[in-house]
């Protein structure tokens, strides 16, 4: 059997077979999911200046170390111009990871979108530069009204050992 899966507000869709299915209230199950691994490298989003400009033009963002090619040539540290960081975090939804394991989450009526717990940008990310990203399911609490899963990403610049944002996204089924 085919599944598509996605989380409301940064999602990842994919197509993959089902497995073992975990009840969303079953805590001890759930628990099985936690990891301190992340998951596969991602596919590779290549981040170019029209890409950039076209994010600008939508956020108002038009700093001139995002959209100044010329002056950034001359006087930005990173010797040409960068993404916005929010223009990363946005990109998280194009980089897709294959299998997920809340994909095993079953019996709930609704999934959702809620909140972050951490967004840090790490480094900048320069123009041209492929980003790929991973991720792992970090908590699991299940209550009376709901199970919340917190899952964190990370996104690097390829060959980047340090990861450009972290993003600690929550979502929960009801």
């Amino acid at each position: 059997m085919l599944l598509r899966v996605g989380i409301i507000g940064l999602s990842f869709f994919c197509e993959f077979e089902a497995m073992e299915e975990i009840n969303y209230k079953d805590q001890n199950a759930l628990n099985a999911l936690v990891s301190d691994n992340f998951g596969p490298w991602s596919n590779k989003v290549l981040v170019d200046q029209e890409m950039i400009n076209q994010y600008a033009q939508l956020s108002g963002d038009d700093m001139w170390l995002h959209v100044d090619v010329e002056r950034c040539a001359k006087e930005s540290p990173f010797g040409g111009t960068i993404a916005h960081g929010f223009l990363i975090l946005s990109l998280i939804t194009r980089m897709s990871t294959g299998p997920s394991p809340i994909s095993q989450i079953a019996g709930f009526s609704h999934m959702m979108n809620y909140g972050s717990d951490k967004l840090r940008f790490l480094g900048a990310v320069p123009v041209d530069s492929e980003i790929v990203s991973r991720s792992r399911i970090k908590q699991i609490d299940v209550s009376e009204n709901k199970t919340r899963v917190v899952m964190e990403t990370h996104v690097h610049v390829v060959d980047s050992e340090t990861p450009a944002l972290i993003y600690e996204l929550m979502f929960v089924f009801l």
